[in-house]
């Protein structure tokens, strides 16, 4: 399998000057690193207006600086939104940076999931898909020679040669993310790789994994005229270190990521809060004194250990046929040294073996592609739980004292 970092720029309260800059700066490290210990991509998210959880509204800046202080890694719109972008420039951003980075450009494509990111630019939530798919008719024309114009429901486009053009021909891969465990038998339908989060067990991994290959293979239904790309990346949880106590101390802002999440989840419309009024941080910690199990508990999730341990639950994702790992250690207050630590372990100690076994992964795949192989058809219907374990237990309700109030 393949191996990337995902970031989302989280800063939790309380925010002192030069905090943000911080924060990019180390990233950037982060990623420079990354590249020189051999790591496959650096995937980075679009989201707006989400105080302490993603920092992130501009991907393709990011990803630009990026670009050139690395020269393998490929750098990745974890997503960019369709439904809060023109679709003009959405091809004239990611042309730039497949430019700017050597051919490097992976276009991961969203909708957003929430009505605080989606109602400032006049979308709602019932709609966002719709804009979605004809964001996608309206962009793919545009990555080719000729000029192009759109006439749609959304969107309206007098004919114009969109430039520049990307350096991949016929355009960069092309991802979706996947908040909803459904959106991944729908990528396959689309013939996008699927980008979502780690799956609660290796049988729900095993048969979404089936899901995906069987609509891909038997029920491909592309969206509009493009290349295809058959992938399955899923986000998990990480911080590797010597001992597994050791990594679970440098996890915590794991759990921050894991409550945020579940917090912001369990509301209609995953709106989130009015603007400044929650301390997100405090509630946390509230959470976490309250129920120091469940805290625990979370933290033997993922991928937070040592090499062995890693490694033992890394044969588990390989047995399901996953093509990409992303590991995501920047959350929370992790810290720059320890995130820096655990890249450079786990790229000495562990990633080697894995990535040396995707050939025969590749070989697998093309057997499906080639319809040699017969994926059995699962019921997936047992396998939609986003939130395994403690992190079910994870939001307000489950937090007391006065940040619960």
């Amino acid at each position: 399998m393949k191996f990337g970092i995902f970031y989302e720029l989280q800063l939790p309260r309380p925010w002192q000057a030069g905090d943000e800059h911080r924060l990019y700066q180390n990233a950037l490290e982060q990623i420079e690193l990354a590249d020189r210990l051999g790591y496959d991509h650096a995937w980075q998210v679009e989201h707006h207006f989400l105080e302490e959880y993603s920092h992130s509204p501009a991907p393709e800046s990011f990803l630009a600086a990026a670009s050139q202080r690395t020269k393998q890694i490929r750098l990745g719109h974890g997503i960019v939104q369709l439904t809060t972008n023109h679709p003009a420039r959405v091809a004239e951003r990611i042309a730039t940076l497949d430019l700017l980075s050597n051919g490097r450009c992976e276009m991961g494509m969203g909708e957003s999931a929430s009505i605080t990111e989606l109602e400032p630019f006049g979308v709602n939530m019932d709609n966002k898909r719709e804009i979605f798919e004809e964001a996608v008719r309206a962009i793919m024309p545009m990555f080719g020679d000729a000029p192009t114009e759109h006439q749609g429901k959304y969107f309206n486009m007098p004919l114009r040669q969109v430039v520049p053009k990307p350096l991949q021909k016929p355009h960069p891969p092309l991802w979706v993310a996947c908040s909803q465990l459904e959106t991944l038998a729908k990528c396959g339908e689309w013939g996008m790789g699927a980008l979502g989060f780690q799956f609660v067990s290796a049988d729900a991994a095993y048969a979404w994994v089936h899901a995906y290959y069987n609509a891909f293979v038997k029920r491909q239904k592309k969206l509009a005229d493009y290349r295809t790309n058959p992938n399955i990346a899923l986000v998990s949880f990480f911080m590797c270190a010597k001992t597994d106590e050791e990594a679970r101390e440098r996890a915590d802002g794991d759990t921050f990521f894991q409550f945020s999440l579940r917090f912001y989840g369990q509301s209609a419309g995953r709106r989130r809060p009015p603007a400044g009024t929650v301390n997100m941080w405090d509630e946390y910690n509230a959470w976490k004194k309250a129920n120091p199990d469940l805290h625990a508990a979370a933290l033997r999730g993922g991928l937070i250990g040592s090499p062995e341990t890693i490694r033992r639950k890394l044969r588990r994702f390989q047995s399901s046929n996953i093509d990409q790992v992303v590991l995501l250690n920047q959350a929370g207050k992790n810290t720059h040294e320890h995130i820096c630590e655990s890249l450079e372990l786990f790229a000495r100690e562990v990633m080697p073996e894995f990535q040396a076994a995707h050939p025969e992964l590749l070989k697998w795949k093309e057997r499906v592609l080639n319809r040699e192989i017969e994926l059995e058809e699962i019921d997936t219907t047992a396998f939609t739980d986003r939130y395994g374990g403690a992190m079910k237990q994870m939001g307000p309700d489950a937090a007391t004292g006065p940040a619960a109030e």
